[in-house]
Protein backbone atom coordinates (compact mmCIF):
# COMPACT_ATOMS: atom_id res chain seq x y z
CA UNK A 1 0.00 0.00 0.00
CA UNK A 2 1.32 3.63 -0.77
CA UNK A 3 2.58 5.22 1.94
CA UNK A 4 1.61 8.70 3.06
CA UNK A 5 5.59 10.00 2.34
CA UNK A 6 5.74 8.83 -1.27
CA UNK A 7 4.40 10.31 -4.64
CA UNK A 8 1.09 9.32 -5.14
CA UNK A 9 -0.62 8.16 -8.61
CA UNK A 10 -3.70 7.71 -8.44
CA UNK A 11 -6.20 6.06 -10.99
CA UNK A 12 -9.93 7.82 -11.34
CA UNK A 13 -10.85 5.43 -14.43
CA UNK A 14 -13.63 4.07 -12.50
CA UNK A 15 -15.08 7.45 -12.07
CA UNK A 16 -13.82 10.34 -14.39
CA UNK A 17 -12.76 8.16 -16.83
CA UNK A 18 -16.33 6.58 -17.12
CA UNK A 19 -18.16 9.88 -17.32
CA UNK A 20 -16.64 9.57 -21.44
CA UNK A 21 -19.52 9.28 -24.02
CA UNK A 22 -20.28 6.21 -25.09
CA UNK A 23 -19.21 4.16 -22.00
CA UNK A 24 -20.81 2.52 -20.06
CA UNK A 25 -19.44 0.21 -17.35
CA UNK A 26 -21.07 -2.44 -15.42
CA UNK A 27 -19.56 -3.52 -11.85
CA UNK A 28 -18.21 -6.14 -13.01
CA UNK A 29 -16.57 -4.85 -15.61
CA UNK A 30 -15.19 -2.18 -13.11
CA UNK A 31 -13.87 -4.99 -10.81
CA UNK A 32 -11.82 -5.95 -13.84
CA UNK A 33 -10.51 -2.84 -14.61
CA UNK A 34 -9.43 -2.56 -11.09
CA UNK A 35 -7.58 -5.81 -11.15
CA UNK A 36 -5.22 -4.16 -14.18
CA UNK A 37 -5.09 -1.06 -12.82
CA UNK A 38 -3.35 -2.69 -9.75
CA UNK A 39 -1.27 -4.71 -11.87
CA UNK A 40 -0.04 -1.32 -12.74
CA UNK A 41 1.00 -0.51 -10.02
CA UNK A 42 -0.83 2.32 -9.27
CA UNK A 43 -1.09 3.76 -5.34
CA UNK A 44 -5.00 4.47 -5.21
CA UNK A 45 -8.14 3.23 -7.11
CA UNK A 46 -10.85 5.86 -7.08
CA UNK A 47 -13.70 3.51 -7.73
CA UNK A 48 -16.78 6.05 -7.90
CA UNK A 49 -19.23 7.57 -5.34
CA UNK A 50 -21.05 5.07 -3.50
CA UNK A 51 -24.57 6.41 -2.44
CA UNK A 52 -25.04 8.28 -5.08
CA UNK A 53 -25.14 6.31 -7.52
CA UNK A 54 -26.22 2.67 -7.20
CA UNK A 55 -24.02 1.03 -9.43
CA UNK A 56 -20.90 2.22 -7.55
CA UNK A 57 -22.56 1.58 -4.05
CA UNK A 58 -22.82 -2.25 -5.28
CA UNK A 59 -18.83 -2.05 -6.85
CA UNK A 60 -17.92 -0.96 -3.22
CA UNK A 61 -19.90 -3.78 -1.85
CA UNK A 62 -18.54 -6.53 -4.10
CA UNK A 63 -14.59 -4.91 -3.83
CA UNK A 64 -14.64 -5.47 -0.15
CA UNK A 65 -15.38 -9.43 -1.05
CA UNK A 66 -14.01 -10.06 -4.61
CA UNK A 67 -11.16 -7.22 -4.66
CA UNK A 68 -7.21 -8.54 -3.56
CA UNK A 69 -5.44 -5.74 -4.42
CA UNK A 70 -1.40 -5.76 -4.10
CA UNK A 71 -0.34 -2.25 -4.81
CA UNK A 72 -3.47 -0.09 -4.89
CA UNK A 73 -5.72 1.32 -2.21
CA UNK A 74 -9.44 1.80 -3.18
CA UNK A 75 -10.55 5.35 -2.41
CA UNK A 76 -14.22 6.15 -2.33
CA UNK A 77 -15.03 9.74 -3.69
CA UNK A 78 -17.64 11.74 -2.91
CA UNK A 79 -18.75 15.49 -1.98
CA UNK A 80 -18.72 17.53 1.19
CA UNK A 81 -21.45 17.56 2.99
CA UNK A 82 -24.96 19.75 2.41
CA UNK A 83 -25.08 23.06 3.68
CA UNK A 84 -27.00 23.63 6.97
CA UNK A 85 -26.36 19.78 7.96
CA UNK A 86 -23.53 18.22 9.82
CA UNK A 87 -21.48 15.66 7.89
CA UNK A 88 -22.35 12.94 11.39
CA UNK A 89 -25.96 13.29 9.94
CA UNK A 90 -25.70 13.29 6.08
CA UNK A 91 -26.43 10.10 4.06
CA UNK A 92 -24.03 10.81 1.31
CA UNK A 93 -21.17 10.84 4.26
CA UNK A 94 -22.97 7.96 5.96
CA UNK A 95 -22.13 6.36 2.57
CA UNK A 96 -18.68 6.86 2.42
CA UNK A 97 -18.11 5.58 5.77
CA UNK A 98 -19.49 2.42 5.10
CA UNK A 99 -17.26 1.91 1.52
CA UNK A 100 -14.62 0.25 3.41
CA UNK A 101 -12.37 2.39 1.47
CA UNK A 102 -9.26 3.49 3.28
CA UNK A 103 -9.39 6.60 1.63
CA UNK A 104 -11.65 9.10 0.40
CA UNK A 105 -11.37 11.71 -1.86
CA UNK A 106 -13.55 14.48 -1.10
CA UNK A 107 -14.75 17.47 -3.80
CA UNK A 108 -14.93 20.83 -3.06
CA UNK A 109 -16.14 23.89 -4.66
CA UNK A 110 -12.63 26.48 -4.46
CA UNK A 111 -14.08 28.89 -6.92
CA UNK A 112 -16.14 31.35 -5.07
CA UNK A 113 -19.28 32.09 -7.66
CA UNK A 114 -19.23 28.04 -7.51
CA UNK A 115 -20.18 28.16 -4.43
CA UNK A 116 -23.01 31.14 -4.29
CA UNK A 117 -24.40 29.76 -7.60
CA UNK A 118 -24.58 25.84 -7.97
CA UNK A 119 -24.23 25.11 -3.69
CA UNK A 120 -26.85 28.42 -2.98
CA UNK A 121 -24.91 28.98 0.60
CA UNK A 122 -22.22 31.41 1.54
CA UNK A 123 -18.30 31.37 1.01
CA UNK A 124 -18.14 30.64 5.21
CA UNK A 125 -20.65 28.05 5.36
CA UNK A 126 -18.73 26.55 2.27
CA UNK A 127 -15.47 26.34 4.43
CA UNK A 128 -17.62 25.11 7.29
CA UNK A 129 -18.40 22.22 4.94
CA UNK A 130 -15.36 21.46 3.86
CA UNK A 131 -14.00 21.56 7.67
CA UNK A 132 -16.52 19.51 9.41
CA UNK A 133 -16.57 17.22 6.46
CA UNK A 134 -12.74 15.92 6.51
CA UNK A 135 -12.66 15.89 10.73
CA UNK A 136 -15.78 14.09 10.39
CA UNK A 137 -14.23 11.39 8.13
CA UNK A 138 -10.50 11.41 9.36
CA UNK A 139 -11.97 10.80 13.53
CA UNK A 140 -13.62 7.62 11.73
CA UNK A 141 -10.34 6.79 10.76
CA UNK A 142 -10.36 7.08 6.90
CA UNK A 143 -6.88 8.98 5.14
CA UNK A 144 -8.79 12.00 3.52
CA UNK A 145 -7.80 14.07 -0.05
CA UNK A 146 -9.13 17.15 -1.21
CA UNK A 147 -10.31 17.64 -5.15
CA UNK A 148 -10.59 21.32 -5.23
CA UNK A 149 -12.53 21.81 -8.10
CA UNK A 150 -12.16 24.32 -10.74
CA UNK A 151 -9.46 25.36 -8.57
CA UNK A 152 -7.89 27.17 -11.17
CA UNK A 153 -10.45 28.94 -12.53
CA UNK A 154 -11.08 30.08 -8.98
CA UNK A 155 -7.68 30.64 -7.89
CA UNK A 156 -7.59 33.71 -11.17
CA UNK A 157 -10.65 35.24 -9.60
CA UNK A 158 -10.44 34.98 -6.08
CA UNK A 159 -7.09 34.06 -5.00
CA UNK A 160 -7.71 34.75 -1.17
CA UNK A 161 -10.89 32.42 -0.93
CA UNK A 162 -9.39 29.61 -2.95
CA UNK A 163 -6.54 29.42 -0.66
CA UNK A 164 -8.95 29.50 2.46
CA UNK A 165 -10.34 26.26 1.24
CA UNK A 166 -7.04 24.49 0.71
CA UNK A 167 -6.17 25.70 4.09
CA UNK A 168 -8.96 24.85 5.63
CA UNK A 169 -9.01 21.35 4.32
CA UNK A 170 -5.08 21.04 5.66
CA UNK A 171 -5.77 21.99 9.18
CA UNK A 172 -8.88 19.69 9.39
CA UNK A 173 -6.85 16.97 8.56
CA UNK A 174 -6.45 16.65 4.99
CA UNK A 175 -3.65 14.76 3.35
CA UNK A 176 -3.16 15.98 0.08
CA UNK A 177 -5.57 18.81 -1.99
CA UNK A 178 -5.74 18.20 -5.48
CA UNK A 179 -5.85 21.05 -7.42
CA UNK A 180 -8.24 20.61 -10.35
CA UNK A 181 -8.56 22.29 -13.72
CA UNK A 182 -12.42 21.23 -14.20
CA UNK A 183 -12.76 22.86 -17.56
CA UNK A 184 -9.50 22.23 -18.66
CA UNK A 185 -8.13 25.15 -20.09
CA UNK A 186 -4.89 25.93 -18.29
CA UNK A 187 -1.79 25.98 -20.18
CA UNK A 188 1.51 24.46 -18.75
CA UNK A 189 3.49 27.47 -17.77
CA UNK A 190 -0.20 28.92 -15.67
CA UNK A 191 0.14 25.63 -13.84
CA UNK A 192 3.27 26.00 -12.99
CA UNK A 193 3.37 28.86 -11.42
CA UNK A 194 0.13 28.54 -9.55
CA UNK A 195 0.96 24.97 -8.22
CA UNK A 196 4.36 26.87 -6.94
CA UNK A 197 2.20 29.82 -5.04
CA UNK A 198 -0.15 27.07 -3.37
CA UNK A 199 2.44 25.29 -1.91
CA UNK A 200 4.67 28.07 -1.00
CA UNK A 201 1.85 29.75 0.54
CA UNK A 202 -0.12 26.83 2.62
CA UNK A 203 2.98 24.75 2.97
CA UNK A 204 0.20 21.67 2.05
CA UNK A 205 1.02 18.80 -0.08
CA UNK A 206 -0.50 19.54 -3.19
CA UNK A 207 -1.84 17.30 -6.02
CA UNK A 208 -3.12 17.64 -9.92
CA UNK A 209 -5.59 16.86 -11.72
CA UNK A 210 -5.75 17.65 -15.46
CA UNK A 211 -8.42 17.77 -18.09
CA UNK A 212 -7.15 17.59 -22.00
CA UNK A 213 -8.87 20.46 -23.16
CA UNK A 214 -6.55 22.30 -24.53
CA UNK A 215 -4.40 19.19 -25.83
CA UNK A 216 -2.47 19.88 -22.60
CA UNK A 217 -3.28 17.55 -19.88
CA UNK A 218 -0.02 15.30 -19.63
CA UNK A 219 1.92 18.75 -20.17
CA UNK A 220 0.11 20.21 -17.80
CA UNK A 221 0.73 17.47 -15.19
CA UNK A 222 3.95 17.15 -15.20
CA UNK A 223 4.51 20.85 -14.98
CA UNK A 224 2.30 20.40 -11.73
CA UNK A 225 5.19 17.57 -10.70
CA UNK A 226 7.63 20.09 -11.75
CA UNK A 227 6.94 22.55 -9.54
CA UNK A 228 6.45 20.56 -6.51
CA UNK A 229 2.91 18.32 -6.75
CA UNK A 230 3.85 14.73 -5.40
CA UNK A 231 0.15 13.81 -5.82
CA UNK A 232 -0.58 13.02 -9.60
CA UNK A 233 -4.34 11.83 -11.47
CA UNK A 234 -5.49 10.71 -14.23
CA UNK A 235 -7.36 7.79 -16.06
CA UNK A 236 -6.03 5.08 -18.24
CA UNK A 237 -6.11 5.45 -21.98
CA UNK A 238 -7.07 9.47 -21.14
CA UNK A 239 -10.77 8.46 -20.68
CA UNK A 240 -12.85 11.18 -19.23
CA UNK A 241 -15.70 13.37 -20.52
CA UNK A 242 -15.29 15.73 -23.28
CA UNK A 243 -11.68 15.42 -24.65
CA UNK A 244 -10.87 13.34 -21.81
CA UNK A 245 -8.60 13.48 -18.79
CA UNK A 246 -4.86 13.72 -18.15
CA UNK A 247 -3.67 9.90 -20.05
CA UNK A 248 -2.28 7.98 -16.62
CA UNK A 249 0.18 5.88 -18.55
CA UNK A 250 2.11 8.89 -20.92
CA UNK A 251 2.23 10.87 -16.95
CA UNK A 252 3.73 7.62 -15.59
CA UNK A 253 6.04 6.96 -18.54
CA UNK A 254 7.54 10.20 -18.97
CA UNK A 255 7.91 10.71 -14.83
CA UNK A 256 10.08 7.45 -15.14
CA UNK A 257 11.77 7.64 -18.14
CA UNK A 258 12.49 10.95 -18.65
CA UNK A 259 12.23 12.67 -15.18
CA UNK A 260 13.87 9.63 -13.57
CA UNK A 261 11.05 9.41 -10.88
CA UNK A 262 10.30 6.01 -9.75
CA UNK A 263 6.55 6.45 -9.14
CA UNK A 264 5.33 2.88 -9.69
CA UNK A 265 7.05 -0.56 -8.24
CA UNK A 266 10.14 -1.60 -9.89
CA UNK A 267 9.38 -3.17 -13.39
CA UNK A 268 5.50 -2.64 -13.44
CA UNK A 269 5.91 -0.06 -15.92
CA UNK A 270 6.49 -2.77 -18.39
CA UNK A 271 3.17 -4.07 -17.82
CA UNK A 272 1.30 -0.71 -19.49
CA UNK A 273 1.43 -1.42 -23.02
CA UNK A 274 -0.60 -4.79 -21.94
CA UNK A 275 -2.99 -3.39 -19.29
CA UNK A 276 -3.95 -0.37 -21.60
CA UNK A 277 -5.33 -2.95 -24.20
CA UNK A 278 -6.76 -5.18 -21.79
CA UNK A 279 -8.98 -1.77 -20.52
CA UNK A 280 -9.68 -0.94 -23.78
CA UNK A 281 -11.22 -4.55 -24.25
CA UNK A 282 -13.50 -4.62 -21.21
CA UNK A 283 -14.86 -1.04 -21.96
CA UNK A 284 -14.73 -1.74 -25.67
CA UNK A 285 -13.61 1.30 -26.76
CA UNK A 286 -10.70 0.83 -29.49
CA UNK A 287 -7.35 1.27 -28.21
CA UNK A 288 -5.96 4.86 -29.78
CA UNK A 289 -3.02 3.13 -32.29
CA UNK A 290 -1.26 6.58 -32.17
CA UNK A 291 -1.23 7.21 -28.18
CA UNK A 292 1.71 7.56 -27.14
CA UNK A 293 4.30 4.76 -25.36
CA UNK A 294 1.87 2.26 -25.39
CA UNK A 295 -0.36 2.53 -28.77
CA UNK A 296 0.21 0.47 -32.34
CA UNK A 297 1.90 3.19 -33.84
CA UNK A 298 3.96 4.08 -31.00
CA UNK A 299 7.20 2.80 -32.47
CA UNK A 300 6.19 1.98 -36.41
CA UNK A 301 8.22 2.90 -38.61
CA UNK A 302 6.92 3.54 -42.35
CA UNK A 303 9.74 5.80 -44.08
CA UNK A 304 12.89 3.79 -45.97
CA UNK A 305 15.12 6.22 -44.54
CA UNK A 306 13.80 5.36 -41.24
CA UNK A 307 14.31 1.95 -41.60
CA UNK A 308 18.20 2.03 -43.07
CA UNK A 309 18.86 3.92 -40.17
CA UNK A 310 16.89 1.78 -37.48
CA UNK A 311 19.00 -1.19 -39.38
CA UNK A 312 22.51 0.03 -37.94
CA UNK A 313 20.64 1.34 -34.36
CA UNK A 314 16.75 1.10 -33.47
CA UNK A 315 17.86 4.59 -30.92
CA UNK A 316 18.28 6.75 -33.93
CA UNK A 317 14.62 7.33 -34.66
CA UNK A 318 13.02 6.01 -31.38
CA UNK A 319 12.75 8.32 -28.38
CA UNK A 320 13.18 5.21 -26.01
CA UNK A 321 13.44 1.24 -25.98
CA UNK A 322 10.04 0.51 -26.42
CA UNK A 323 10.15 -2.83 -24.14
CA UNK A 324 10.31 -0.07 -21.02
CA UNK A 325 6.52 -0.09 -21.44
CA UNK A 326 5.97 -3.28 -22.95
CA UNK A 327 5.52 -2.42 -26.44
CA UNK A 328 7.70 -3.37 -29.45
CA UNK A 329 8.52 -1.78 -32.52
CA UNK A 330 7.10 -2.48 -35.51
CA UNK A 331 7.90 -1.78 -39.41
CA UNK A 332 5.61 -0.87 -41.81
CA UNK A 333 5.53 -2.11 -45.45
CA UNK A 334 4.54 0.31 -47.96
CA UNK A 335 5.47 2.36 -51.52
CA UNK A 336 8.09 3.92 -49.31
CA UNK A 337 9.54 0.89 -48.65
CA UNK A 338 13.39 0.70 -49.24
CA UNK A 339 15.54 -2.73 -48.84
CA UNK A 340 15.81 -2.12 -45.11
CA UNK A 341 12.67 -2.13 -44.33
CA UNK A 342 11.67 -5.53 -46.14
CA UNK A 343 14.83 -6.89 -44.43
CA UNK A 344 13.97 -5.99 -41.33
CA UNK A 345 10.21 -6.61 -41.62
CA UNK A 346 11.14 -9.82 -42.95
CA UNK A 347 13.30 -10.41 -39.86
CA UNK A 348 10.40 -9.55 -37.85
CA UNK A 349 7.65 -12.23 -39.72
CA UNK A 350 11.08 -15.09 -38.94
CA UNK A 351 12.68 -14.62 -42.14
CA UNK A 352 15.92 -13.96 -43.00
CA UNK A 353 16.63 -11.86 -46.00
CA UNK A 354 20.29 -10.14 -44.65
CA UNK A 355 22.19 -12.07 -46.87
CA UNK A 356 25.09 -10.47 -49.30
CA UNK A 357 24.64 -12.96 -51.70
CA UNK A 358 23.41 -12.09 -55.50
CA UNK A 359 19.96 -14.10 -54.70
CA UNK A 360 19.13 -12.76 -51.87
CA UNK A 361 19.62 -9.10 -53.22
CA UNK A 362 17.58 -9.93 -56.30
CA UNK A 363 15.12 -11.43 -54.22
CA UNK A 364 14.70 -8.27 -51.98
CA UNK A 365 14.88 -5.78 -54.77
CA UNK A 366 11.57 -7.69 -56.74
CA UNK A 367 10.08 -7.89 -53.20
CA UNK A 368 10.31 -4.39 -52.89
CA UNK A 369 9.39 -3.43 -56.26
CA UNK A 370 6.39 -5.87 -56.00
CA UNK A 371 4.89 -4.06 -53.16
CA UNK A 372 5.56 -1.09 -54.83
CA UNK A 373 3.48 -2.12 -58.00
CA UNK A 374 0.47 -3.64 -55.89
CA UNK A 375 0.50 -0.44 -53.38
CA UNK A 376 0.16 1.60 -56.53
CA UNK A 377 -2.80 -0.65 -57.69
CA UNK A 378 -4.68 -0.82 -54.02
CA UNK A 379 -3.20 -2.97 -51.76
CA UNK A 380 -1.76 -1.90 -48.38
CA UNK A 381 0.69 -4.14 -46.35
CA UNK A 382 1.19 -1.52 -43.28
CA UNK A 383 -1.86 -2.97 -41.50
CA UNK A 384 -1.76 -6.56 -43.58
CA UNK A 385 1.20 -8.62 -42.26
CA UNK A 386 -0.51 -12.02 -42.89
CA UNK A 387 -0.54 -10.85 -46.90
CA UNK A 388 2.55 -9.61 -46.92
CA UNK A 389 4.32 -12.75 -45.42
CA UNK A 390 2.71 -15.14 -48.13
CA UNK A 391 4.24 -12.72 -50.30
CA UNK A 392 7.52 -13.27 -49.04
CA UNK A 393 6.57 -16.84 -48.61
CA UNK A 394 5.86 -17.03 -52.61
CA UNK A 395 8.99 -15.29 -53.54
CA UNK A 396 11.34 -17.48 -51.16
CA UNK A 397 9.47 -21.06 -51.87
CA UNK A 398 8.65 -20.36 -55.60
CA UNK A 399 4.96 -20.25 -55.64
CA UNK A 400 1.91 -18.79 -53.19
CA UNK A 401 1.35 -20.90 -50.47
CA UNK A 402 -1.99 -22.62 -51.63
CA UNK A 403 -4.36 -25.48 -49.92
CA UNK A 404 -7.37 -25.19 -52.96
CA UNK A 405 -7.58 -24.59 -56.57
CA UNK A 406 -10.46 -22.93 -56.91
CA UNK A 407 -12.65 -23.39 -59.83
CA UNK A 408 -15.37 -20.65 -58.98
CA UNK A 409 -17.31 -18.75 -57.14
CA UNK A 410 -20.61 -16.73 -57.35
CA UNK A 411 -23.39 -14.57 -54.81
CA UNK A 412 -26.92 -14.15 -55.13
CA UNK A 413 -29.03 -11.94 -52.96
CA UNK A 414 -32.29 -12.50 -52.99
CA UNK A 415 -35.14 -9.83 -51.46
CA UNK A 416 -39.20 -10.56 -51.13
CA UNK A 417 -41.12 -8.09 -50.36
CA UNK A 418 -41.49 -7.66 -46.41
CA UNK A 419 -39.01 -10.06 -45.70
CA UNK A 420 -34.75 -9.26 -45.20
CA UNK A 421 -32.40 -9.94 -48.03
CA UNK A 422 -30.66 -13.45 -48.12
CA UNK A 423 -27.51 -14.13 -50.06
CA UNK A 424 -26.69 -17.24 -50.91
CA UNK A 425 -23.02 -18.26 -51.71
CA UNK A 426 -21.98 -21.58 -54.15
CA UNK A 427 -17.78 -22.16 -53.78
CA UNK A 428 -16.44 -24.38 -56.28
CA UNK A 429 -12.75 -25.76 -55.31
CA UNK A 430 -10.42 -28.91 -54.91
CA UNK A 431 -9.06 -29.64 -51.46
CA UNK A 432 -6.73 -32.72 -50.52
CA UNK A 433 -7.73 -34.05 -53.56
CA UNK A 434 -11.80 -33.82 -53.50
CA UNK A 435 -13.86 -31.70 -55.50
CA UNK A 436 -16.07 -29.65 -53.26
CA UNK A 437 -19.73 -27.63 -54.34
CA UNK A 438 -20.92 -26.28 -51.27
CA UNK A 439 -23.57 -23.69 -50.86
CA UNK A 440 -23.85 -21.19 -47.91
CA UNK A 441 -26.26 -18.39 -46.38
CA UNK A 442 -25.48 -15.60 -44.66
CA UNK A 443 -26.92 -11.98 -43.76
CA UNK A 444 -25.09 -10.51 -46.70
CA UNK A 445 -23.25 -11.64 -49.47
CA UNK A 446 -19.26 -11.73 -47.91
CA UNK A 447 -21.02 -13.63 -44.89
CA UNK A 448 -22.12 -15.99 -47.25
CA UNK A 449 -19.36 -16.12 -49.05
CA UNK A 450 -17.52 -16.42 -45.74
CA UNK A 451 -19.70 -19.86 -44.61
CA UNK A 452 -19.84 -21.53 -48.17
CA UNK A 453 -15.48 -21.23 -48.16
CA UNK A 454 -14.60 -21.81 -44.96
CA UNK A 455 -17.08 -25.00 -45.22
CA UNK A 456 -15.79 -26.48 -48.43
CA UNK A 457 -12.10 -25.92 -47.20
CA UNK A 458 -12.76 -27.33 -43.11
CA UNK A 459 -13.96 -30.91 -44.93
CA UNK A 460 -10.17 -31.20 -46.09
CA UNK A 461 -8.51 -29.26 -43.02
CA UNK A 462 -10.35 -29.47 -39.68
CA UNK A 463 -8.19 -26.73 -38.51
CA UNK A 464 -10.45 -23.86 -40.32
CA UNK A 465 -13.48 -25.02 -37.95
CA UNK A 466 -11.61 -22.72 -35.26
CA UNK A 467 -11.46 -19.47 -37.25
CA UNK A 468 -13.64 -16.84 -37.14
CA UNK A 469 -13.95 -13.55 -39.28
CA UNK A 470 -13.78 -10.87 -36.14
CA UNK A 471 -13.29 -7.38 -37.75
CA UNK A 472 -14.42 -6.25 -41.80
CA UNK A 473 -13.41 -3.21 -43.00
CA UNK A 474 -14.28 -1.28 -46.54
CA UNK A 475 -12.42 1.44 -48.58
CA UNK A 476 -13.62 2.86 -51.36
CA UNK A 477 -9.83 3.88 -53.31
CA UNK A 478 -11.17 6.26 -56.09
CA UNK A 479 -14.07 7.84 -54.92
CA UNK A 480 -14.56 9.97 -58.67
CA UNK A 481 -15.74 6.47 -60.17
CA UNK A 482 -18.67 5.91 -58.13
CA UNK A 483 -20.49 2.68 -57.77
CA UNK A 484 -17.41 1.51 -60.37
CA UNK A 485 -13.97 2.17 -58.12
CA UNK A 486 -11.53 -0.09 -57.20
CA UNK A 487 -12.15 -1.33 -53.46
CA UNK A 488 -9.77 -2.56 -50.57
CA UNK A 489 -10.77 -4.29 -48.55
CA UNK A 490 -9.01 -5.37 -44.56
CA UNK A 491 -9.92 -8.60 -42.90
CA UNK A 492 -9.01 -10.15 -39.82
CA UNK A 493 -9.23 -13.66 -38.62
CA UNK A 494 -8.78 -15.26 -35.44
CA UNK A 495 -8.05 -18.94 -34.43
CA UNK A 496 -9.25 -18.20 -30.46
CA UNK A 497 -5.39 -17.19 -29.60
CA UNK A 498 -4.37 -14.92 -32.11
CA UNK A 499 -5.32 -12.79 -35.22
CA UNK A 500 -4.00 -11.82 -38.19
CA UNK A 501 -4.78 -8.96 -40.85
CA UNK A 502 -5.15 -9.94 -44.57
CA UNK A 503 -5.69 -7.78 -47.77
CA UNK A 504 -8.14 -7.91 -50.73
CA UNK A 505 -8.76 -5.35 -53.63
CA UNK A 506 -11.28 -5.66 -56.78
CA UNK A 507 -13.65 -3.97 -58.72
CA UNK A 508 -15.81 -4.82 -56.26
CA UNK A 509 -16.70 -5.18 -52.57
CA UNK A 510 -17.41 -8.85 -52.84
CA UNK A 511 -14.30 -9.76 -55.41
CA UNK A 512 -12.15 -7.68 -52.93
CA UNK A 513 -13.41 -9.56 -49.92
CA UNK A 514 -12.92 -13.07 -51.58
CA UNK A 515 -9.37 -12.24 -51.95
CA UNK A 516 -8.96 -11.49 -47.97
CA UNK A 517 -10.83 -14.35 -47.44
CA UNK A 518 -9.12 -16.65 -48.94
CA UNK A 519 -5.68 -15.09 -47.97
CA UNK A 520 -6.89 -15.63 -43.95
CA UNK A 521 -7.37 -19.21 -44.46
CA UNK A 522 -4.15 -19.79 -46.08
CA UNK A 523 -2.46 -17.66 -43.25
CA UNK A 524 -3.96 -19.14 -40.83
CA UNK A 525 -3.58 -23.30 -42.06
CA UNK A 526 0.56 -21.80 -42.79
CA UNK A 527 0.82 -20.23 -39.44
CA UNK A 528 -1.11 -23.97 -37.06
CA UNK A 529 1.68 -25.89 -39.73
CA UNK A 530 -0.57 -27.90 -41.80
CA UNK A 531 0.96 -28.50 -45.18
CA UNK A 532 -0.58 -28.04 -48.49
CA UNK A 533 0.61 -31.71 -49.86
CA UNK A 534 -1.86 -32.84 -46.76
CA UNK A 535 -4.49 -35.20 -49.35
CA UNK A 536 -5.93 -38.25 -48.67
CA UNK A 537 -5.29 -41.39 -50.73
CA UNK A 538 -7.09 -40.09 -53.38
CA UNK A 539 -5.90 -39.83 -57.28
CA UNK A 540 -5.79 -35.81 -57.90
CA UNK A 541 -6.92 -36.92 -61.04
CA UNK A 542 -9.91 -38.27 -59.97
CA UNK A 543 -10.92 -35.50 -57.99
CA UNK A 544 -14.64 -37.35 -56.63
CA UNK A 545 -17.27 -35.22 -56.12
CA UNK A 546 -18.95 -33.46 -52.42
CA UNK A 547 -21.88 -31.48 -53.10
CA UNK A 548 -22.85 -29.89 -49.07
Amino acid sequence: MTEKGSFHVYDTTLRDGAQQEGLNLTVADKLAIARQLDGLGVGFIEGGWPGANPKDTAFFARAREELKLQHAELAAFGATRRAGVRAADDPLIAALRDSGASVVTLVAKSHDRHVELALRTTLEENLAMVRDTVEHLRAEGQRVFLDAEHFFDGYRANRAYALEVLRTAFEAGAEVAALCDTNGGMLPGWVSDVVADVIETTGGRVGIHCHNDTGCAVANSLAAVDAGATHVQGTINGYGERTGNADLISVVANLELKLDRAVLPPGLLREATRIAHAVAEVTNVPPASRQPYVGTSAFAHKAGLHASAIKVDPDLYQHMDPLAVGNDMRLLVSDMAGRASIELKGKELGFDLSGDSPEMKALVTRVTERVKVLESRGYTFEAADASFELLLAEELEGRRPAYVEVESWRVITETRPGDDALSEATVKLVAGGIRYVVTGEGNGPVNALDQALRTAIGQAFPEVAAFELIDYKVRILDQGHGTDAITRVLIETTDGESSWVTVGVGANVIEASWGALLDGITFGLRAHGVSPDVSPDVSPDVSPDVSL
